[in-house]
């Protein structure tokens, strides 16, 4: 689905709503099309990881391999920065109000 067309965002949400619906804030964090999946353990992660890949794959829809990151311990996200220390606001959208 082309991006550019004026409702394609808000029906690629809902689409990725019906398709992780189940999933918990918890597990699996959806924006369009970034996706942050979690676990308090390896072995949570991996399992949400499945949970989320077989729900995309009945879907039938895919995932750029080039674009995922896996099993990091922090990541940028929406102008925020995700760790186990909780949610910091990106330095990199701040540098410029700062400097």
């Amino acid at each position: 689905m082309p991006f550019g067309l004026c409702n394609a965002p808000a029906t690629f949400e809902r689409l990725m709503e019906t398709v992780l619906r189940g999933q918990t804030s918890e597990d699996c964090l959806v924006y369009l099309d970034d996706f942050i999946i979690v676990g308090r353990t390896f072995e949570e992660h991996l399992n949400n990881l499945r949970k989320v890949f077989q729900r995309l794959q009945k879907a039938n829809l895919k995932l750029s391999l080039k674009k995922c990151r896996f099993f990091q311990k922090e990541v940028a996200y929406l102008g925020h920065v995700i760790s186990a220390e909780g949610v910091q606001t990106d330095p990199e959208k701040i540098e410029g109000v700062v400097n």
